[in-house]
């Protein structure tokens, strides 16, 4: 018998070693009701991001945990976006809305931390977001909760670019703390 030696990326294929961190906001329970009873599937939601400014997110569902697991980071790093950043905080306030979850996030000064819960938390910390203050209005669904994170991050724009829309320059635009810092 003619014995197969394996390098080590035949054994794992599926194991891609990249740059971006992976946390699983939920795993849930969930029901189809058919005529015979109950069919029962895990739905898991996974963000993923590289703590530079790039964050995606994803849900699988499967009959069983780890292979939704799979499918929703495989979900995730298709659905990457960027999102603009300011040193260690975000440029300006922003509000996402998504169905009945609202999530508003306000820059804060260094050394602040995440002030966040949940899947907030999450999304921010892979984002690279380090200095921020948020809050969760509304529903407390996670996945709405999530999204609307999401959105309000998808809507930040940095300081150059919305001073150029106003017709001013990038320091009028930048956060009270860090114009400070320059008349000092």
């Amino acid at each position: 018998m003619a014995e197969k030696k394996f390098t080590e990326q035949q054994q794992q294929p599926f194991e891609t070693q990249d740059a971006f961190e992976e946390r699983v906001i939920e795993i849930a329970r969930v029901a189809k009701v058919v005529k015979g009873g109950r069919r029962f599937q895990f739905r898991v939601t996974v963000v993923v991001g590289d703590k530079k400014g790039t964050v995606g997110m994803g849900v699988g569902k499967a009959n069983a945990v780890p292979d939704a697991m799979r499918k929703a980071s495989e979900r995730a790093r298709k659905d990457l976006r960027e999102v603009s950043l300011f040193g260690t905080t975000i440029p300006h306030e922003v509000l996402g809305k998504v169905a009945g979850a609202k999530v508003f996030l306000k820059p804060a000064s260094a050394g602040t931390g995440v002030i966040a819960a949940g899947g907030v938390r999450a999304v921010l910390e892979v984002a690279g977001v380090r200095d921020i203050l948020t809050k969760s209005m509304g529903s407390a669904n996670v996945l709405n909760v999530v999204m609307a994170t999401f959105g309000a991050l998808d809507g930040l724009r940095s300081p150059a670019v919305e001073a150029a829309r106003r017709g001013k320059r990038a320091e009028e635009l930048t956060p009270f703390w860090e114009r400070r810092k320059q008349h000092a």
